[in-house]
């Protein structure tokens, strides 16, 4: 089925456990970035929406029993949901292909792995605990409580519309916590969809709680209000300074996800069959349209004929078209502004003398996958984030060149290391100034959850997922204990 036989989504705000019309009453539209068709309606919102979304989150924090009940309950509303979210992956997926133009294949694993994440929560929230100082002296007791930081604010981005809420999501219910959402307006459904999954997997009235609108009003009023006790925010490096400034009111916590150049780093005793899929799938997986993209690719000499060979071939193989279709490779970029940007740095690399060895054209808003050679760390397509499909390629002479290469950079999100030398590997791993360094693999090496994600320098602060994400929904209450002597 094409895109333009789907059935077009309407939805309003998801405030208090129900659907409600928007304040003022404005809606938007989404254009599918396959083919220009309608896809979705949505509220577009205002501050207004947001004063109302965050007295239900407070109701729902400050006087019902869900951030002292029972972890069990709040475990049991994770496992439902994830039971929920296998039944409807099919559905979600579309309604994330739809908006966002990712492979089918690709928005259904969203969906199931977002199913995993709650799990996962779902059995760190049955394994709270705090901490308790006994050995200090002998007549006091000190306890470290864990208490839910209280109502966040989640503001996020399009490319992963449904997962990199998730991340977020997960412990904070896990935690206690209440939430109100804030989509991307390119892709909200994702977001909308999860109300449907949590309320029916029992989540009470005012726990999870979504506003759509501009970032300008609906995010801005997010971040600035008296009544969020946190923010969670994935995005750009220039957003999140905004998003920081206007939390700075009433010093609500903060953490940030922001953007990235990562570096890519094959060694000349690498498996270069695999580096090479590693390679491909690092920078073109969603169009290139991830923080973490392996967006320059450090290649040493030796090999760097035989793998951009290998690279510039399985590129050009590239299967591109229609999203919904199963063997789809490649969709389009999300929307008219991305395109233009991404021709932009397509057409920088060429000005600026890099050579390049495939893709560089568009058809509406597919992309080929581009790969430029010869990119010095001085040139734009080298030093700034593309956020799509186009791949720098330097060449290294040993691990030290190689390592000065990786942390000539503002960002410091993610890296990856490809060689058989584990001495290698470990020393260049902990050289490399990124918050997730993979060694012989790009994005996943089957630890999906369990380690925490962010970043150094320009790519934020905080972290996601794991026990270290599950902490950022947390504050620390000492309690000091004096012990009577006895009579």
């Amino acid at each position: 089925m094409s895109v333009a036989e789907s059935v077009l989504a309407e939805y309003g705000q998801f405030v208090d456990g129900a659907w409600v019309a928007p304040l003022e009453g404005r809606t938007s539209e989404r254009t599918s970035p396959a083919d220009g068709s309608v896809v979705t309606r949505f509220a577009a919102g205002t501050s207004a929406d947001v004063d109302a979304a965050v007295a239900a989150a407070r109701r729902a924090f400050d006087e019902t029993p869900w951030p002292t009940m029972p972890a069990r309950k709040r475990a049991d509303v994770l496992n439902a949901a994830a039971v929920l979210l296998r039944e409807r992956a099919d559905a979600i997926g579309r309604r994330i292909t739809l908006e966002l133009g990712k492979p089918i294949g690709l928005a259904r694993t969203e969906v199931l792995l977002t199913a995993d994440l709650f799990e996962y929560y779902a059995a760190l929230a049955r394994d709270l605990r705090g901490d308790a100082v006994s050995q200090h002296t002998p007549d006091a007791l000190g306890l470290v409580l864990r208490e839910p930081v209280g109502v966040v604010g989640m503001i996020t981005p399009w490319n992963f519309p449904l997962l990199l809420l998730a991340w977020k999501v997960g412990p904070a219910i896990a935690a206690g916590c209440t939430i109100v959402a804030k989509p991307a307006s390119l892709t909200p459904g994702g977001a909308l969809e999860l109300a449907n999954v949590l309320a029916d997997a029992g989540a009470p009235a005012g726990v999870y709680n979504v506003v759509t609108g501009g970032g300008g009003q609906v995010g801005d009023a997010l971040a600035r209000h008296a009544g969020v006790d946190k923010i969670a925010f994935t995005g750009s490096t220039e957003v999140g300074r905004e998003v920081l400034a206007a939390a700075a009111g009433n010093l609500k916590k903060v953490s940030l996800e922001l953007g990235g150049k990562s570096p890519n780093v094959v060694f000349d005793d690498a498996d270069l069959k695999q580096a090479v899929r590693g390679a491909y799938w690092g920078i073109f997986l969603n169009s290139g349209q991830a923080c973490q993209a392996g967006s320059r690719l450090l290649v040493q000499r030796e090999v760097h004929d035989e793998l951009v060979e290998r690279l510039v071939e399985m590129a050009r193989s590239s299967r591109m078209g229609d999203p919904l279709d199963e063997k789809t490779m490649i969709g389009p970029v999300v929307d008219e502004s991305q395109l233009a940007t991404v021709l932009h740095y397509v057409e920088a690399g060429t000005s600026e003398g890099a050579k390049l060895l495939a893709g560089g054209n568009a058809d509406g808003l597919f992309v080929e996958p581009t790969v430029f050679d010869g990119v010095g760390p001085e040139m734009t397509v080298g030093r700034e984030e593309v956020f799509g499909p186009v791949l720098s390629v330097c060449t290294f002479d040993d691990a030290a060149e190689a390592v000065r290469l990786a942390n000539d950079t503002m960002f410091g999100l993610a890296a990856a290391v490809w060689t058989r030398n584990i001495d290698t590997a470990l020393n260049t791993a902990k050289a490399i100034r990124a918050g997730t360094v993979w060694i012989n693999a790009y994005h996943d090496a089957g630890l999906a959850f369990v380690l925490p994600f962010g970043g150094y320098k320009a790519s934020g602060f905080g972290r996601e997922l794991g026990r270290e994400g599950l902490d950022e929904y947390f504050e620390k209450k000492s309690v000091h204990i004096k012990l009577g002597q006895g009579s």
